[in-house]
């Protein structure tokens, strides 16, 4: 499932050896299948340790991984490299986005464009937007928060940037509706 090289090993072990006895390793997958998932190593102290947790084990560590992301891990490797920043782990992990084609439902390659292109610009002025659904008249309805809401920008933003990279990417999309109910407040952006 997971692949440690030697060296990223070598690195744990010694990690490890600056923690409580026992302690191992727990390797993360948060937001697993979606455009914004994204794989983590943490310190897994042995009573957190659960009956649903998969035990990998190494020459000098185990590492734990809950069922439900195993998954996502399959060929996942763990490597370590030494560059002007010091020594850093890398995960690559190619399974853990789900592959998104033109047989997947519309709603949800939408909702991967939301999350994966426009949402990181909006997070820029603390906004975000969530889709909501798609019409059977073929509009998406979405809802503005954070900083996006009450914006006095959200119509220019709405049509000039989310609609029209929408239905760039979308032509089967009529439109792009917002069902937020705006209140201007101390956290809006403009």
């Amino acid at each position: 499932m997971i692949i440690i090289t030697d060296t990223a090993q070598k690195y744990l072990t010694t990690l490890l050896a600056k923690q409580k006895s026992g302690t191992q390793i727990r390797v993360l997958v948060l937001n697993p299948g979606t455009p914004i998932a994204e794989c983590s190593l943490s310190y897994c102290p042995i009573d957190t340790v659960t009956k649903k947790d998969i035990k990998l084990e190494f020459d000098q560590f185990c590492v734990y991984v809950d069922q439900l992301s195993t998954s996502y891990l399959e060929d996942a490797l763990i490597d370590c490299v030494l560059d002007e920043l010091g020594t850093q782990l890398i995960i690559q992990a190619p399974h853990l986005i789900e592959k998104i084609d033109s047989n997947t439902p519309l709603l949800e390659r939408v909702n991967q464009i939301i999350l994966s292109c426009i949402n990181p610009q909006l997070a820029n002025h603390g906004g975000k937007v969530t889709l909501i659904t798609i019409t059977e008249d073929m509009f998406a309805i979405i809802q503005f928060s954070g900083g996006c809401n009450g914006c006095s920008m959200v119509s220019y933003t709405l049509k000039e940037h989310i609609e029209k990279k929408l239905l760039q990417l979308f032509p089967e999309l009529k439109g792009v509706k917002d069902l937020t109910q705006h209140n201007h407040s101390q956290y809006s952006f403009y």
